[in-house]
Order: structure tokens, then sequence, then C-alpha cells
């Protein structure tokens, strides 16, 4: 049986709100979270314990651009490939420090 997920770590999304984020990869999950602060921004998931292991399908981790990270609901994230290089390595450099 193949693993069906709507996003993989890496792809770059959009919030309804308008924020760039991009996707946290499974390894690097429990990391983020330790060293990160959580958003709490419209659209997460909030129940307590609810997000220990997302599945990538309705549970969506997402780093944004302003260094927070929520685990968002999928329908308020959608795909987001023609971000700017400017966002994208931004993000990307986010989450290389949050990976070491």
């Amino acid at each position: 049986m193949t693993d069906r997920r709507l996003f993989k770590g890496g792809d770059t999304v959009t919030a309804f709100t308008g924020q760039a984020g991009i996707v946290i990869p499974e390894a690097a999950f429990s990391d983020v979270r330790n060293g990160m602060k959580e958003g709490r921004r419209p659209g997460h998931y909030f129940a307590p314990g609810c997000c220990q292991h997302p599945d990538y399908v309705v549970q969506v981790p997402v780093l944004f651009e302003d260094g927070t990270y929520d685990v968002m609901r999928a329908m308020n994230i959608r795909k987001s490939p023609d971000l700017s290089e400017k966002k994208r390595g931004h993000l990307q450099a986010l989450m290389q420090g949050q990976s070491e």
C-alpha cells in the first residue's frame, strides 16, 4: 500500500491569510517543535495532544516566514510553487537552522 499525502516536506505553501511557509519534513518535525514557537494562527489544530504525529493529508506541519510553526488544517493552506526566490531562500534557511 502506498503512502498518500497531499503535501510533502519542503513544499512551499501559503496560508489563507497570505503568509508564506514551507512544509516541515517528518525528520525535522521534532526539532522544530522543540526549537521554535508555535504561532497559533487561524486555521491551525488546537486540541491538546492532537498533532503528535501529523499525517500530511489533513494535519500539515508548516514553518512560516516569521519563524513560527503550526500544524495547519489542509483546507486552510494551498501549494505555492510560484513563491519568490527570496521568500523561498528565507524559508529554507529557517529550516536548515533548525535541522542542524
